[in-house]
């Protein structure tokens, strides 16, 4: 069984050292809280040597530090480096000293000005000298920076690991410090290297997103040995940045690997951190991003709507409450997008509306979408209460009089006709009706329901709404609503609007 992965944060070190104003120490010491609350179980807090700053931060969070907390410093394999870097976190329960250099073929050559054997004993003999520092329970990482470039010498790299592993690394780091190629390629280098080392030796990757794929690249290689990942909040770093610690712990969890930090945290992390380092988050950043739950494709937001309430969605890979988000998915419209989501938005702004209604006023707001794009939801309410209060067609009620109990006159025109008739019922619903038979506008009643609405919502001091149901000639149940403040006057809006929707369908 795999060990379960070992997040080695370097935000403040990779993440910040990309910044276009890097941190101060109280600003530093504000991200390592944010750490600590996520339990995260391991912090690289700086370059010691880089900077008398550097060297003050990585003091102060060795001093403050939880005891189960590493608190590691980077030092080049150099020995003032070293130095400066063991002064630094010394304070720290559980000190790291992380030291590296460069061992592919093109950066030996090219920037060091070395050759392997050269390299090989200064990792060596930097090993050797932290591990004299440190004392005998010394915890020592070791990186081979450029390690992804590392397959035509891989041989020679995993003998000089073996050698600083026995001049005591205890973490042997696996840098794809340039992203160039595909994913396998950097794993199957990670498996050689875990398959020859002595399996307590962990194995560890730091993978930069130079291709879009170091969240890919530090997943695999988990699954490939590598227990402590590398990851920075919100992607920071160099360039186009590090692997995103997010991304990285909620694919773990979502393979069913047991991720041992709090993930209800991430998103109010991802906040917090995008105001402190400048560094917007993208709108389609995956999880964190704005539109990262947004669906406009009719298909996707029907999915939505019917998986709302279920742990899995149709089209998110997680329920948003696991990264503390409060936001629901977000449902766009435009001329994309479908009668479910229309019925979705409309619904959960408070207005009665039906999916049969949504189809009905659907292509009217495409039409809107179309010119303009994305709606915004008060322009759908404008356009919902214009589409289903007041339907335009070829009737048009005038009035409706009371001429006695039971009586009433109703006054309306049919395209350039115009009618007055009496009509007898119980009440102005049924008498309306009955008017209308007599003109030869007979309409089949199967449904009538009377609402108290808001007035806030319908505006116009309408407090009261009409629901009828006609079955239209060719047999479909159509709906039609009226509202206003007389009851009455509620009805026969109702009547005239489903006279015109019924009238649109022939």
């Amino acid at each position: 069984m795999a060990k379960l992965p070992f997040f080695y944060d370097i935000t403040l070190r990779d993440g910040n050292q990309s910044l276009k104003r890097p941190w101060n120490i109280d600003e530093k010491e504000e991200v390592f809280k944010l750490l600590m609350d996520l339990k995260i179980p391991a912090v690289e807090a700086g370059f010691p040597a880089s900077s008398e700053m550097d060297f003050e931060t990585c003091k102060r969070l060795a001093e403050i530090a939880p005891s189960n907390v590493t608190i590691s410093g980077l030092a080049r394999a150099v020995e003032n480096d070293i130095i400066r870097a063991v002064e630094a976190i010394s304070p720290a329960k559980k000190p790291r000293l992380h030291t590296f250099i460069a061992m592919s073929p093109f950066n030996m050559k090219y920037v060091l000005n070395k050759c392997p054997e050269e390299v090989q004993k200064t990792a060596i003999e930097a090993v050797k000298f932290a591990k004299s520092k440190l004392g005998k329970n010394a915890d020592i990482e070791f990186s081979a920076e450029h390690f992804g470039d590392c397959a035509e010498n891989i041989d020679f790299v995993i003998e000089t690991f073996k050698k600083v592993v026995k001049a005591g690394a205890t973490t042997i780091n696996l840098p794809n410090t340039v992203e160039r190629s595909r994913v396998k390629n950097f794993t199957d280098l990670v498996e050689k290297v875990y398959n020859a080392l002595p399996k307590d030796i962990n194995i560890s990757v730091h993978c930069h997103n130079d291709l879009g794929m170091a969240t890919a690249a530090t997943v695999e290689s988990y699954f490939k040995g590598a227990v402590q990942l590398e990851t920075a909040l919100n992607g920071l770093g160099e360039r186009a940045g590090n692997t995103n610690f997010y991304e990285v712990a909620v694919a773990l969890h979502n393979s069913g690997v047991d991720v041992p930090v709090d993930l209800s945290k991430i998103y109010e992390t991802a906040l917090i951190i995008e105001e402190m380092s400048k560094v917007k988050i993208y709108e389609k950043a995956p999880l964190i991003g704005p539109e990262a739950l947004a669906h406009r494709s009719g298909i996707h937001q029907d999915g939505a709507v019917k998986t709302k309430d279920m742990e899995k969605g149709a089209y998110r890979p997680i329920h948003p409450s696991l990264i503390g988000r409060k936001d629901d998915e977000k449902l766009g419209i435009t001329s994309q997008s479908g009668k479910t989501a229309l019925y979705e938005i409309i619904s959960r702004a408070g207005y009665p509306i039906t999916i049969q209604e949504a189809e009905r006023i659907s292509p009217t707001i495409k039409e809107a979408a179309e010119k303009v794009g994305e709606l915004p939801t008060r322009n759908l309410i404008d356009i919902y209460l214009k589409e289903v209060f007041d339907v335009k067609g070829p009737f048009h009620i005038l009035k409706l009089d009371k001429v006695n109990e039971n009586d009433y006159k109703l006054t309306f025109t049919h395209n350039e006709d115009r009618f007055e008739v009496e009509g007898k019922g119980n009440g102005p619903l049924d008498a309306c009706l009955n008017a209308l038979k007599q003109t030869g506008f007979e309409q089949k009643l199967v449904h009538y329901e009377q609402k108290a609405m808001d007035e806030e919502l319908l505006g116009s001091g309408a407090t009261a709404m009409t629901v009828i149901k006609f079955e239209a000639p060719n047999g479909k149940i159509i709906i039609a609503r009226g509202q206003d403040e007389s009851t009455a006057n509620a009805n026969v809006k109702a009547i005239f609007n489903g006279l015109n929707i019924i009238a649109k369908m022939q």
